[in-house]
Protein backbone atom coordinates (compact mmCIF):
# COMPACT_ATOMS: atom_id res chain seq x y z
CA UNK A 1 0.00 0.00 0.00
CA UNK A 2 1.10 3.52 -0.73
CA UNK A 3 2.04 5.42 2.36
CA UNK A 4 0.37 9.45 1.38
CA UNK A 5 2.51 10.84 3.88
CA UNK A 6 5.92 10.45 1.95
CA UNK A 7 4.15 12.62 -0.96
CA UNK A 8 2.66 15.30 1.32
CA UNK A 9 5.79 15.17 3.47
CA UNK A 10 7.86 16.62 0.87
CA UNK A 11 6.74 17.80 -2.31
CA UNK A 12 8.45 15.28 -4.69
CA UNK A 13 8.40 12.83 -1.74
CA UNK A 14 7.43 9.46 -2.81
CA UNK A 15 8.07 10.46 -6.58
CA UNK A 16 12.23 11.08 -5.88
CA UNK A 17 12.12 8.34 -3.86
CA UNK A 18 11.11 6.10 -6.80
CA UNK A 19 13.55 7.94 -9.07
CA UNK A 20 10.45 8.18 -11.45
CA UNK A 21 12.32 9.72 -14.75
CA UNK A 22 9.33 11.64 -16.47
CA UNK A 23 5.87 13.04 -15.16
CA UNK A 24 4.18 10.10 -17.14
CA UNK A 25 5.14 7.51 -15.03
CA UNK A 26 4.01 9.89 -11.96
CA UNK A 27 0.50 9.39 -12.81
CA UNK A 28 -0.56 6.19 -11.45
CA UNK A 29 1.24 7.25 -8.32
CA UNK A 30 -0.78 10.34 -8.02
CA UNK A 31 -3.96 8.42 -8.99
CA UNK A 32 -3.53 5.53 -6.42
CA UNK A 33 -3.31 8.51 -4.38
CA UNK A 34 -6.90 10.15 -4.83
CA UNK A 35 -5.24 13.31 -6.36
CA UNK A 36 -7.06 15.10 -8.93
CA UNK A 37 -4.17 16.19 -11.17
CA UNK A 38 -5.27 19.69 -12.52
CA UNK A 39 -4.27 18.59 -16.22
CA UNK A 40 -6.58 16.06 -16.23
CA UNK A 41 -9.28 19.58 -15.90
CA UNK A 42 -7.33 21.37 -18.61
CA UNK A 43 -4.47 23.05 -17.41
CA UNK A 44 -1.53 23.64 -19.80
CA UNK A 45 1.07 24.21 -16.96
CA UNK A 46 2.61 26.24 -20.08
CA UNK A 47 3.45 29.82 -18.48
CA UNK A 48 1.46 31.43 -20.71
CA UNK A 49 -1.89 30.10 -21.16
CA UNK A 50 -4.32 31.21 -18.26
CA UNK A 51 -4.89 27.60 -16.27
CA UNK A 52 -7.13 29.24 -13.58
CA UNK A 53 -10.27 28.21 -15.02
CA UNK A 54 -8.84 24.63 -15.38
CA UNK A 55 -7.41 24.62 -11.75
CA UNK A 56 -11.05 25.60 -10.64
CA UNK A 57 -12.76 23.06 -12.34
CA UNK A 58 -10.32 20.33 -10.65
CA UNK A 59 -10.90 21.90 -7.36
CA UNK A 60 -14.68 21.61 -7.99
CA UNK A 61 -14.07 18.27 -9.08
CA UNK A 62 -12.42 17.10 -5.61
CA UNK A 63 -14.89 19.41 -3.41
CA UNK A 64 -18.05 17.21 -5.25
CA UNK A 65 -16.96 13.93 -3.88
CA UNK A 66 -16.19 15.27 -0.46
CA UNK A 67 -12.61 16.69 -0.95
CA UNK A 68 -9.31 15.94 -1.32
CA UNK A 69 -5.73 16.71 -3.04
CA UNK A 70 -5.82 19.21 -6.03
CA UNK A 71 -2.07 18.51 -7.40
CA UNK A 72 0.06 20.64 -9.62
CA UNK A 73 2.62 18.56 -11.61
CA UNK A 74 5.77 20.49 -12.40
CA UNK A 75 4.87 23.18 -14.63
CA UNK A 76 4.12 26.74 -15.03
CA UNK A 77 0.33 27.73 -14.27
CA UNK A 78 -0.47 30.93 -15.14
CA UNK A 79 -3.53 32.00 -13.49
CA UNK A 80 -5.74 34.94 -12.08
CA UNK A 81 -7.93 34.22 -9.03
CA UNK A 82 -8.09 30.76 -7.98
CA UNK A 83 -11.23 29.80 -5.56
CA UNK A 84 -10.45 27.36 -2.78
CA UNK A 85 -12.77 25.42 -1.56
CA UNK A 86 -13.40 23.77 2.05
CA UNK A 87 -11.84 20.12 2.60
CA UNK A 88 -9.53 20.94 -0.38
CA UNK A 89 -5.61 20.70 -0.51
CA UNK A 90 -3.27 22.53 -3.35
CA UNK A 91 -0.23 20.40 -3.77
CA UNK A 92 2.64 22.09 -5.56
CA UNK A 93 5.23 19.66 -6.29
CA UNK A 94 8.76 20.69 -6.80
CA UNK A 95 8.84 22.06 -9.87
CA UNK A 96 5.56 23.35 -10.31
CA UNK A 97 5.19 27.22 -10.11
CA UNK A 98 1.59 28.65 -9.06
CA UNK A 99 2.56 32.07 -11.45
CA UNK A 100 0.20 35.43 -10.99
CA UNK A 101 -0.44 36.43 -14.81
CA UNK A 102 -0.33 39.90 -15.13
CA UNK A 103 -2.65 42.37 -16.56
CA UNK A 104 -2.69 45.60 -18.29
CA UNK A 105 -1.22 48.50 -16.46
CA UNK A 106 -4.53 50.64 -16.72
CA UNK A 107 -7.07 48.05 -15.75
CA UNK A 108 -8.99 45.54 -17.75
CA UNK A 109 -12.62 45.39 -18.62
CA UNK A 110 -12.32 41.41 -19.12
CA UNK A 111 -10.55 38.72 -17.22
CA UNK A 112 -7.71 39.37 -14.80
CA UNK A 113 -8.44 39.13 -11.16
CA UNK A 114 -11.49 38.70 -9.27
CA UNK A 115 -12.43 42.59 -8.58
CA UNK A 116 -12.14 43.35 -5.37
CA UNK A 117 -15.12 43.96 -2.70
CA UNK A 118 -17.52 46.79 -2.86
CA UNK A 119 -15.93 49.62 -0.76
CA UNK A 120 -17.42 49.94 2.94
CA UNK A 121 -17.28 53.42 3.91
CA UNK A 122 -18.12 52.37 7.29
CA UNK A 123 -14.86 50.88 8.09
CA UNK A 124 -12.61 51.80 4.60
CA UNK A 125 -10.97 54.54 7.11
CA UNK A 126 -10.06 52.29 9.81
CA UNK A 127 -7.33 50.54 7.89
CA UNK A 128 -5.26 50.49 4.29
CA UNK A 129 -6.94 49.61 1.12
CA UNK A 130 -5.09 46.13 0.95
CA UNK A 131 -6.15 44.80 4.66
CA UNK A 132 -9.77 44.64 3.64
CA UNK A 133 -10.24 43.20 0.42
CA UNK A 134 -9.62 39.93 -0.26
CA UNK A 135 -11.19 38.77 -3.40
CA UNK A 136 -8.37 40.52 -5.64
CA UNK A 137 -6.06 37.74 -4.82
CA UNK A 138 -4.11 35.07 -6.39
CA UNK A 139 -5.78 32.54 -3.90
CA UNK A 140 -8.75 33.82 -2.54
CA UNK A 141 -10.90 32.05 0.79
CA UNK A 142 -13.86 33.31 2.67
CA UNK A 143 -16.09 31.03 4.95
CA UNK A 144 -13.76 27.81 4.52
CA UNK A 145 -12.74 25.03 6.85
CA UNK A 146 -10.23 22.33 6.65
CA UNK A 147 -8.15 23.88 3.65
CA UNK A 148 -4.58 23.27 2.77
CA UNK A 149 -1.80 24.74 0.51
CA UNK A 150 1.54 21.86 0.63
CA UNK A 151 4.05 20.81 -1.62
CA UNK A 152 7.76 22.42 -2.37
CA UNK A 153 6.77 24.23 -5.69
CA UNK A 154 6.58 27.71 -5.87
CA UNK A 155 3.44 30.63 -5.77
CA UNK A 156 5.11 33.79 -8.03
CA UNK A 157 3.09 36.72 -7.71
CA UNK A 158 4.48 38.11 -10.79
CA UNK A 159 1.65 40.18 -11.90
CA UNK A 160 0.64 41.50 -8.62
CA UNK A 161 0.39 44.78 -7.52
CA UNK A 162 2.51 46.08 -4.36
CA UNK A 163 0.02 48.69 -3.42
CA UNK A 164 2.37 51.08 -3.76
CA UNK A 165 1.99 53.39 -7.02
CA UNK A 166 5.57 52.44 -8.63
CA UNK A 167 5.97 53.49 -11.89
CA UNK A 168 5.17 50.63 -14.44
CA UNK A 169 2.71 48.62 -11.62
CA UNK A 170 -0.67 48.73 -11.76
CA UNK A 171 -2.33 50.09 -8.64
CA UNK A 172 -4.39 47.28 -6.46
CA UNK A 173 -8.04 49.27 -6.94
CA UNK A 174 -8.40 48.97 -10.53
CA UNK A 175 -10.47 46.70 -11.91
CA UNK A 176 -8.54 43.31 -12.80
CA UNK A 177 -5.29 43.91 -10.54
CA UNK A 178 -4.63 41.90 -7.82
CA UNK A 179 -2.47 42.23 -5.01
CA UNK A 180 -2.34 39.28 -2.69
CA UNK A 181 -0.47 35.57 -3.07
CA UNK A 182 -2.79 34.00 -0.80
CA UNK A 183 -6.09 35.93 1.27
CA UNK A 184 -8.04 34.04 3.28
CA UNK A 185 -10.89 35.64 5.31
CA UNK A 186 -13.24 33.63 8.30
CA UNK A 187 -11.82 30.37 7.93
CA UNK A 188 -10.78 27.78 10.27
CA UNK A 189 -8.47 24.50 10.26
CA UNK A 190 -6.12 25.92 7.46
CA UNK A 191 -2.57 24.68 7.08
CA UNK A 192 0.05 25.98 4.55
CA UNK A 193 3.22 24.12 4.65
CA UNK A 194 6.89 23.88 2.64
CA UNK A 195 5.86 25.80 -0.61
CA UNK A 196 7.62 29.19 -1.31
CA UNK A 197 6.56 32.74 -2.42
CA UNK A 198 8.26 35.10 -4.61
CA UNK A 199 6.86 38.60 -5.04
CA UNK A 200 3.76 37.92 -2.93
CA UNK A 201 2.31 41.41 -4.14
CA UNK A 202 1.36 43.61 -1.02
CA UNK A 203 0.87 40.45 1.20
CA UNK A 204 2.48 37.26 1.03
CA UNK A 205 -0.45 36.18 3.06
CA UNK A 206 -3.50 37.82 4.40
CA UNK A 207 -5.52 35.75 7.21
CA UNK A 208 -7.80 38.02 8.27
CA UNK A 209 -10.40 35.46 10.74
CA UNK A 210 -8.61 33.00 10.60
CA UNK A 211 -8.90 30.20 13.51
CA UNK A 212 -6.32 27.22 13.69
CA UNK A 213 -3.59 28.20 11.32
CA UNK A 214 -0.07 26.68 10.64
CA UNK A 215 2.23 27.93 8.59
CA UNK A 216 4.82 25.43 8.32
CA UNK A 217 8.12 25.56 6.22
CA UNK A 218 7.64 28.60 4.28
CA UNK A 219 10.34 30.19 2.27
CA UNK A 220 8.89 34.15 1.38
CA UNK A 221 11.57 36.18 -0.75
CA UNK A 222 9.02 39.65 -1.42
CA UNK A 223 8.81 43.16 -2.06
CA UNK A 224 6.25 43.92 0.61
CA UNK A 225 4.64 42.25 3.58
CA UNK A 226 5.24 38.61 4.23
CA UNK A 227 2.76 36.85 6.45
CA UNK A 228 -0.63 39.25 8.24
CA UNK A 229 -1.85 37.50 10.77
CA UNK A 230 -5.14 40.04 11.42
CA UNK A 231 -7.74 39.07 13.77
CA UNK A 232 -6.70 35.56 14.18
CA UNK A 233 -7.10 32.92 17.09
CA UNK A 234 -4.88 29.76 17.71
CA UNK A 235 -1.58 30.79 15.16
CA UNK A 236 1.32 28.77 14.68
CA UNK A 237 4.22 30.07 12.63
CA UNK A 238 7.10 28.21 12.72
CA UNK A 239 10.16 27.24 10.57
CA UNK A 240 9.44 30.03 7.96
CA UNK A 241 12.76 32.15 6.60
CA UNK A 242 11.44 35.47 5.19
CA UNK A 243 13.20 37.94 3.28
CA UNK A 244 10.94 41.62 3.06
CA UNK A 245 12.93 44.64 2.54
CA UNK A 246 10.21 46.91 1.46
CA UNK A 247 7.79 45.85 4.75
CA UNK A 248 7.33 43.44 7.53
CA UNK A 249 7.92 39.84 7.65
CA UNK A 250 5.67 38.26 10.16
CA UNK A 251 3.26 40.79 11.30
CA UNK A 252 0.30 40.04 13.68
CA UNK A 253 -2.69 42.59 13.67
CA UNK A 254 -5.59 43.20 14.70
CA UNK A 255 -7.27 45.44 12.29
CA UNK A 256 -11.40 46.81 12.25
CA UNK A 257 -11.24 44.91 8.63
CA UNK A 258 -14.00 42.63 9.68
CA UNK A 259 -16.29 45.66 10.74
CA UNK A 260 -15.89 44.35 14.51
CA UNK A 261 -12.70 44.71 16.98
CA UNK A 262 -11.55 41.33 16.87
CA UNK A 263 -8.35 40.12 19.69
CA UNK A 264 -5.42 38.30 17.49
CA UNK A 265 -4.47 35.45 20.67
CA UNK A 266 -2.73 32.69 21.26
CA UNK A 267 -0.03 33.27 18.60
CA UNK A 268 3.46 31.14 18.77
CA UNK A 269 6.39 32.13 16.26
CA UNK A 270 9.32 29.99 16.69
CA UNK A 271 12.30 28.95 14.90
CA UNK A 272 12.02 31.57 12.15
CA UNK A 273 14.56 33.73 10.44
CA UNK A 274 13.79 37.33 9.24
CA UNK A 275 15.76 39.68 6.94
CA UNK A 276 15.52 42.84 4.77
CA UNK A 277 19.16 42.63 3.49
CA UNK A 278 18.42 40.78 -0.13
CA UNK A 279 17.86 41.78 -3.54
CA UNK A 280 14.71 40.46 -4.13
CA UNK A 281 14.68 37.03 -5.58
CA UNK A 282 18.41 35.97 -4.13
CA UNK A 283 17.33 34.72 -1.00
CA UNK A 284 14.75 32.43 -2.35
CA UNK A 285 17.76 31.22 -4.79
CA UNK A 286 20.44 31.40 -1.99
CA UNK A 287 22.83 33.34 -4.14
CA UNK A 288 21.84 36.30 -1.57
CA UNK A 289 22.95 39.58 -3.32
CA UNK A 290 23.06 42.02 -0.85
CA UNK A 291 20.24 45.05 -1.22
CA UNK A 292 21.28 48.08 -2.60
CA UNK A 293 20.27 50.15 0.23
CA UNK A 294 18.79 54.15 -1.71
CA UNK A 295 16.49 56.89 -0.34
CA UNK A 296 12.69 54.31 -0.43
CA UNK A 297 14.82 51.20 0.68
CA UNK A 298 13.36 50.52 4.36
CA UNK A 299 15.47 47.08 5.46
CA UNK A 300 12.32 47.10 7.35
CA UNK A 301 12.14 42.74 7.44
CA UNK A 302 10.97 41.93 11.18
CA UNK A 303 8.46 40.52 13.39
CA UNK A 304 5.67 43.17 14.32
CA UNK A 305 2.26 43.17 16.73
CA UNK A 306 -0.21 46.21 15.09
CA UNK A 307 0.38 48.84 13.23
CA UNK A 308 -3.64 48.02 12.85
CA UNK A 309 -4.19 47.22 16.94
CA UNK A 310 -8.12 47.90 17.18
CA UNK A 311 -8.99 44.58 18.59
CA UNK A 312 -5.48 43.30 20.76
CA UNK A 313 -3.36 40.70 20.86
CA UNK A 314 -3.40 37.98 23.77
CA UNK A 315 -0.83 35.44 24.50
CA UNK A 316 1.59 36.07 21.98
CA UNK A 317 4.94 34.07 22.21
CA UNK A 318 8.07 34.48 20.08
CA UNK A 319 11.24 32.36 20.72
CA UNK A 320 14.02 30.75 18.95
CA UNK A 321 14.12 33.63 16.07
CA UNK A 322 16.76 35.62 13.77
CA UNK A 323 16.75 39.05 12.82
CA UNK A 324 19.70 39.84 9.69
CA UNK A 325 19.85 43.08 8.98
CA UNK A 326 16.67 44.20 9.61
CA UNK A 327 14.30 46.54 12.16
CA UNK A 328 13.83 45.09 15.66
CA UNK A 329 11.20 43.39 17.03
CA UNK A 330 7.76 45.72 17.68
CA UNK A 331 4.66 45.74 19.51
CA UNK A 332 2.24 48.32 18.75
CA UNK A 333 -1.26 49.45 20.26
CA UNK A 334 -2.28 52.77 18.71
CA UNK A 335 -5.92 51.72 17.93
CA UNK A 336 -7.54 50.51 20.95
CA UNK A 337 -5.88 47.26 21.60
CA UNK A 338 -4.57 45.51 24.87
CA UNK A 339 -1.52 44.03 24.20
CA UNK A 340 -1.19 41.20 27.25
CA UNK A 341 0.22 38.51 28.24
CA UNK A 342 3.66 38.52 25.56
CA UNK A 343 6.85 36.17 25.87
CA UNK A 344 9.74 37.07 23.80
CA UNK A 345 12.66 34.41 24.14
CA UNK A 346 15.90 33.34 22.27
CA UNK A 347 16.54 36.03 20.12
CA UNK A 348 19.16 36.92 18.14
CA UNK A 349 19.66 40.23 15.91
CA UNK A 350 22.50 41.45 13.65
CA UNK A 351 23.00 44.66 11.62
CA UNK A 352 19.45 45.67 13.22
CA UNK A 353 18.72 48.72 11.09
CA UNK A 354 16.40 50.23 14.27
CA UNK A 355 15.72 49.76 17.54
CA UNK A 356 16.15 46.26 19.01
CA UNK A 357 12.94 46.30 21.08
CA UNK A 358 10.30 49.15 19.95
CA UNK A 359 6.88 48.83 22.51
CA UNK A 360 4.77 51.64 21.74
CA UNK A 361 1.48 52.38 23.39
CA UNK A 362 -0.68 55.57 21.73
CA UNK A 363 -3.90 57.35 20.59
CA UNK A 364 -3.97 57.58 17.05
CA UNK A 365 -7.34 55.70 17.37
CA UNK A 366 -8.11 54.56 14.03
CA UNK A 367 -11.32 53.49 14.07
CA UNK A 368 -14.81 54.27 15.47
CA UNK A 369 -15.42 56.94 17.81
CA UNK A 370 -15.68 56.16 21.33
CA UNK A 371 -13.46 53.54 21.77
CA UNK A 372 -10.87 53.17 24.81
CA UNK A 373 -7.33 54.04 24.61
CA UNK A 374 -5.39 50.31 24.68
CA UNK A 375 -3.03 48.79 27.01
CA UNK A 376 0.63 47.22 26.97
CA UNK A 377 1.13 45.13 29.90
CA UNK A 378 2.84 41.71 31.35
CA UNK A 379 5.59 41.27 28.51
CA UNK A 380 8.70 39.25 28.93
CA UNK A 381 11.67 39.40 27.09
CA UNK A 382 14.90 37.18 28.19
CA UNK A 383 17.73 36.03 26.23
CA UNK A 384 17.99 38.91 23.15
CA UNK A 385 21.40 39.47 22.04
CA UNK A 386 21.79 41.87 19.14
CA UNK A 387 25.17 42.67 17.61
CA UNK A 388 26.52 45.61 15.23
CA UNK A 389 23.01 47.68 15.55
CA UNK A 390 22.36 51.50 14.47
CA UNK A 391 22.97 53.70 17.37
CA UNK A 392 18.55 53.53 18.03
CA UNK A 393 18.42 52.54 21.56
CA UNK A 394 15.07 50.22 22.51
CA UNK A 395 12.22 52.56 22.77
CA UNK A 396 9.63 51.23 25.48
CA UNK A 397 6.97 54.58 25.23
CA UNK A 398 3.64 55.06 26.74
CA UNK A 399 1.28 57.62 27.29
CA UNK A 400 1.46 59.55 30.84
CA UNK A 401 -2.35 58.67 31.18
CA UNK A 402 -2.10 54.96 30.54
CA UNK A 403 1.91 53.98 31.07
CA UNK A 404 2.73 50.21 29.81
CA UNK A 405 3.08 48.11 32.90
CA UNK A 406 4.65 45.16 34.42
CA UNK A 407 7.50 44.56 32.06
CA UNK A 408 10.76 42.12 32.87
CA UNK A 409 13.68 42.35 30.34
CA UNK A 410 16.28 40.14 31.42
CA UNK A 411 19.74 38.36 29.99
CA UNK A 412 19.59 40.90 26.67
CA UNK A 413 23.17 42.15 25.25
CA UNK A 414 23.29 45.00 22.93
CA UNK A 415 25.99 46.22 20.70
CA UNK A 416 24.88 49.91 19.45
CA UNK A 417 26.91 52.30 17.28
CA UNK A 418 27.29 54.41 19.67
CA UNK A 419 28.87 57.92 18.55
CA UNK A 420 25.84 59.85 19.89
CA UNK A 421 27.36 63.77 21.61
CA UNK A 422 26.22 65.76 24.52
CA UNK A 423 23.69 67.47 22.39
CA UNK A 424 22.37 64.36 21.58
CA UNK A 425 22.12 63.41 24.77
CA UNK A 426 20.34 66.72 25.65
CA UNK A 427 17.56 65.90 23.68
CA UNK A 428 14.07 65.58 24.61
CA UNK A 429 12.12 63.67 21.64
CA UNK A 430 8.36 64.22 20.91
CA UNK A 431 5.54 61.99 22.44
CA UNK A 432 4.16 61.84 18.69
CA UNK A 433 0.91 60.48 20.87
CA UNK A 434 -1.36 60.48 17.73
CA UNK A 435 0.63 59.54 14.44
CA UNK A 436 2.22 56.20 13.28
CA UNK A 437 4.48 54.60 15.29
CA UNK A 438 7.83 53.79 13.72
CA UNK A 439 11.00 54.30 15.62
CA UNK A 440 12.51 56.54 13.10
CA UNK A 441 9.63 59.41 13.30
CA UNK A 442 11.17 60.24 17.00
CA UNK A 443 14.40 61.66 15.65
CA UNK A 444 17.80 60.58 17.63
CA UNK A 445 17.49 59.48 20.89
CA UNK A 446 19.38 60.83 23.90
CA UNK A 447 20.01 56.88 24.74
CA UNK A 448 22.70 54.57 24.19
CA UNK A 449 20.77 51.50 25.25
CA UNK A 450 17.17 51.53 26.33
CA UNK A 451 14.67 55.29 26.46
CA UNK A 452 11.79 54.79 28.71
CA UNK A 453 8.78 56.66 29.08
CA UNK A 454 5.85 56.49 31.07
CA UNK A 455 6.20 53.10 32.17
CA UNK A 456 5.04 51.58 35.28
CA UNK A 457 6.93 48.48 36.65
CA UNK A 458 10.16 48.06 34.57
CA UNK A 459 12.36 44.90 36.14
CA UNK A 460 15.61 44.40 34.20
CA UNK A 461 18.28 41.97 35.14
CA UNK A 462 21.48 41.24 33.22
CA UNK A 463 21.68 43.48 30.84
CA UNK A 464 24.52 44.68 29.16
CA UNK A 465 24.86 47.99 26.39
CA UNK A 466 27.67 48.07 24.80
CA UNK A 467 28.90 51.48 21.88
CA UNK A 468 31.47 50.62 19.14
CA UNK A 469 32.30 54.26 19.34
CA UNK A 470 32.77 56.06 22.74
CA UNK A 471 28.71 58.24 23.39
CA UNK A 472 27.82 60.71 25.34
CA UNK A 473 24.32 60.01 25.83
CA UNK A 474 23.17 57.80 29.00
CA UNK A 475 22.96 54.11 29.33
CA UNK A 476 19.09 53.86 30.45
CA UNK A 477 17.27 57.27 29.63
CA UNK A 478 13.83 57.31 32.55
CA UNK A 479 11.15 59.25 32.47
CA UNK A 480 7.99 59.24 34.08
CA UNK A 481 8.47 55.60 35.15
CA UNK A 482 7.17 54.87 38.83
CA UNK A 483 9.21 50.96 39.83
CA UNK A 484 12.82 50.52 37.95
CA UNK A 485 14.14 47.54 39.44
CA UNK A 486 17.91 46.81 37.73
CA UNK A 487 20.29 44.33 38.76
CA UNK A 488 23.51 43.01 36.88
CA UNK A 489 23.53 45.90 34.45
CA UNK A 490 26.48 47.15 32.21
CA UNK A 491 26.89 50.52 30.47
CA UNK A 492 29.78 51.95 28.51
CA UNK A 493 32.06 54.06 30.46
CA UNK A 494 32.54 57.56 30.36
CA UNK A 495 28.85 58.56 29.92
CA UNK A 496 26.46 58.62 32.55
CA UNK A 497 24.48 55.10 33.30
CA UNK A 498 20.94 56.62 34.32
CA UNK A 499 19.25 59.85 33.27
CA UNK A 500 16.32 60.13 35.25
CA UNK A 501 13.06 62.67 35.34
CA UNK A 502 10.13 61.69 37.41
CA UNK A 503 11.25 58.32 38.14
CA UNK A 504 9.71 56.71 41.35
CA UNK A 505 10.68 53.65 44.02
CA UNK A 506 14.31 53.23 41.64
CA UNK A 507 16.76 50.57 42.48
CA UNK A 508 19.16 50.12 40.56
CA UNK A 509 23.29 48.20 40.14
CA UNK A 510 24.73 49.38 37.34
CA UNK A 511 28.60 48.39 36.47
CA UNK A 512 28.89 46.23 40.11
CA UNK A 513 27.45 49.82 42.02
CA UNK A 514 24.64 51.02 43.23
CA UNK A 515 23.25 53.74 41.64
Amino acid sequence: MIDRRLLLGGGAGLLAATALPAFAKRKPLVAALGFVDVRDHGARGDGVTIDSPAIDRAIAFAAARGGGTVYFPPGSYASYTIHLMSNITLHLDRGAVLLAAPVPIEGTTTGGYDPAEPQDLAIEPFQDYGHNHWRNSLIYGEGLHDIAITGEGLIWGKGLSRGHPDPGVARAEMPGVGNKAIALKKCRNVQLRDFSVLQGGHFALLATGVDNLTIDGLTVDTNRDGFDIDCCRNVFVSNCRLNTPYDDAICPKSSFALGYARATENVAISNCHVTGAYEVGSFLDATYRPLVKSRDTWLTGRIKCGTESNGGFKNITVSNCVFEKCWGLALESCDGAMIEDVAISNITMRDCQSAPIYMVLNKRMRGPQGAAIGAIRRVLIDNLTCMNASAYPALLTGLDSRPIEDVKISNVFFEQAGGGDKAMAALVPPELEMTYPDPDRYGPLPATGFFVRHVRNLEMSHVEVRTRAADARAGFWLRDVDGFDGSFLKVPAGAAAFHREGVRDFRAIANGASV
